[in-house]
């Protein structure tokens, strides 16, 4: 979808870069703090809750919606700091391009600039096959709809970063989350910065637990779903 539009480069108030669509009036993080944002939602509710509440060897990460890598590369950075290993997949049907990827400016903005080279191998590694990162961290990016998931008990841990409900109400329906339910392992979470009932109500008809949370810079609310045994 989003490739059909015209693409801007925005900074967002924390002084991180993120993609901005005008004629959706949409961006691929938030307005207010793309870093930010992807510590609230994904890394403090959802990677250090899982770390720290079912500790596993590996994590398993699911990302619904690769984008700008940024959700990858902050996960890279807290998995190196814990000593985690991390098997991430990342799931993206419109990729971006490689020019644009390098406008993002995270190494810098977290002063992480010595693992740029990290975030542009991010971008630069194949498709549809795994890269080793590190010894600790192994990446594999599909382009594929988000309805063409086929995953079955898989992962410790969704971070669900589709565009708003707003923008691509079919992303958040019942089936988009059963297919997210059948992905998680047992006692998996996923974790999202939409916090609309309709959303809540989707992913509580296919059997997860949800949690409402206090939300990131600019959002009252967001969500955490479990699944349990």
């Amino acid at each position: 979808m989003q490739d059909k539009f015209k693409r801007e480069i925005i900074t967002t108030a924390d002084g991180s870069t993120t993609i901005h669509l005008p004629e959706l009036n949409e961006q691929y993080h938030s307005k207010h703090g793309a870093i930010n944002e992807a510590k609230h939602v994904f890394i403090k509710n959802g990677f250090d809750h899982v770390t720290d509440v079912h500790g596993v060897d590996t994590l398993n990460i699911l990302e619904i919606g690769f984008g700008t890598g940024l959700n990858a590369f902050i996960t890279y950075l807290e998995a190196e700091k814990r000593n985690q290993k991390v098997d991430y997949v990342g799931v993206e049907a419109y990729p971006v391009a490689f020019d644009e990827a390098k406008l993002m400016n995270y190494s810098k903005a977290m002063s992480a600039g010595n693992r740029e080279q990290v975030f542009e191998t991010m971008h630069q590694s194949s498709w549809e096959a795994p890269y080793q990162i590190s010894s600790e961290y192994t990446l594999t990016k599909k382009q594929l709809l988000f309805k063409d998931i086929d995953d079955f008990d898989c992962y410790n841990l969704i971070y669900f970063d589709a565009f708003g409900a707003r923008v691509q109400p079919e992303l958040w329906t019942v089936d988009i989350f059963q297919k997210m339910f059948d992905a998680l392992k047992d006692d998996g979470v996923l974790v999202t910065y939409a916090a609309k009932g309709s959303v809540r109500r989707a992913m509580q008809e296919v059997g997860l637990i949800v949690e409402r949370l206090p939300g990131p810079p600019g959002k009252r609310e967001m969500l955490r779903a479990s699944k349990t045994n």
